[in-house]
């Protein structure tokens, strides 16, 4: 098979570049293994996180760290068993955190999340699904009064773009005592942010909005060669793929796809549990609800509830710990919060690079490849972008954005972050 463009992931990042493509008139092939959706794409809060301006890979970070442990009741978890794996991507977050590289970031990662709305809107009015997009905002609470304190002025401090903090209405504040069945210490409303109303179906109207546009999905598992300048695409039943161009939006495997061509790809899994109810009481007009003194989101998806934290460090292959979906169970009864077992449970690995900003760009390896994958917590959030600025260097446009920052090159050996 020569010609057209391939896209080798269809999670959310890929589905999205991929109607990008075809609406900019040129055919396309997604091919994905994992066609039963348990990627990080489909098991994610749903939270479009205009609101996360500031990388995580800041001094501010490294400094909290050790309270976060999960040893400690805490979201972050770095087990011993996978050191080799987060140790040096620990050593390269710590360099990104140098506060020039962090500023530099900051404005590259504001960049694209002032367009992350608008791009939603955009791309949601596209589909052939209705109510895919909520933009209520979100509530973050505390049980806490310190917390509260502490969180409050955090959240006052940062820089949170294109969103803005409120106080909750009366009816709002009365409406979250109701649900919990006590006041909280404090509750604070984001205005600008959104959600996704159900993963499923955006993962349904994506599809079919590809079908539409004369895209094609191939459920198989893809590896990329190096062919006199250009990349190839070897499949597992054999066929090798030789077309005009490929994007890599392969998530957490991206690192391991694009090491045959020579690039340097630091990448890691931080890993994310969720667990899910059908059995529940959940008020239909809450946005999503984070608790932040136990670092836990709720969200109300069309079919179920969802409770979701923790950030594991280590290989996305390595064995889920149960310990972790029993914590979020623990938290949801502590909390009295309205949804019942059995709970369903899930785990998923988001793809994160040191600096925690995204890897978007053409590669210098390969004429024919291009590359969007690394979005850590904000791969639902920044798709639609993404997509936007894959399509602008596919078809030779000039990108809306500055995208120096996302070169993936900027792991090379001599560069200055390493």
């Amino acid at each position: 098979m020569g010609g057209g463009t391939v896209i080798i992931g269809g999670g959310v990042v890929g589905l999205a570049c991929a109607l990008a493509l075809l609406r900019h008139g040129l055919p396309v092939t997604v091919i994905e293994p994992d066609r039963q959706r348990q990627a990080v794409s489909w098991g994610n809060a749903g939270h479009i996180a205009v609101e996360q301006v500031e990388p995580l890979a800041s001094w501010a970070t490294i400094r909290s760290a050790p309270g976060r442990l999960f040893s400690r009741g805490g979201a972050l978890a770095l087990p011993p068993g996978q050191a080799r794996h987060w140790l040096p991507f620990a050593a390269r977050m710590a360099a990104a955190a140098a506060p020039d590289r962090f500023a530099r970031g900051k404005l590259a990662l504001a960049a694209l999340l002032a367009e992350a709305m608008p791009a939603w809107r955009a791309l949601a009015d596209s589909l052939p699904a209705d109510n895919i997009l909520r933009e209520d905002g979100h509530l973050v609470t505390w049980g806490d009064p310190a917390a509260a304190a502490r969180g409050r002025a955090a959240w006052a401090a940062a820089d949170i773009g294109t969103a803005w903090i409120c106080d909750l209405t009366t009816d709002e504040a009365a409406s979250l005592t109701k649900m919990l069945g006590r006041a909280p210490a404090d509750a604070i409303r984001f205005e600008g942010s959104g959600q996704v109303r159900d993963l499923g179906a955006l993962a349904e109207a994506l599809e079919a909005a590809i079908a539409e546009e004369g895209g094609q999905i191939l459920s198989a598992r893809a590896t990329l060669q190096a062919a006199a300048g250009t990349a190839e695409v070897g499949l597992d039943d054999g066929r090798v793929l030789t077309p005009d161009r490929i994007v890599v939006a392969a998530g957490v495997r991206s690192g391991a796809l694009l090491a045959p061509l020579g690039h340097r790809v630091p990448i890691v899994a931080e890993r994310g549990y969720h667990i899910r109810a059908t059995d529940h009481d959940w008020p239909t007009d809450m946005p999503p609800l984070v608790f932040e003194d136990r670092s836990m989101i709720v969200t109300r998806y069309a079919g179920c509830v969802q409770a979701a934290s923790f950030v594991e460090f280590g290989h996305a292959d390595a064995a889920p710990d149960p310990a972790k979906w029993r914590r979020l169970e623990w938290h949801v009864a502590d909390l009295g919060l309205p949804m019942r077992g059995p709970f369903s449970r899930w785990m998923g690995a988001r793809p994160t690079l040191p600096d925690y900003l995204p890897a978007i760009g053409r590669s210098r390896h390969a004429t024919n490849l291009l590359y969007a994958f690394g979005h850590q917590h904000l791969g639902l959030t920044l798709a639609p972008v993404t997509a936007a600025l894959v399509a602008a260097l596919a078809v030779g446009e000039a990108p809306p954005v500055d995208m120096s920052a996302f070169d993936l090159d900027r792991f090379a050996p001599g560069r200055r972050f390493v």
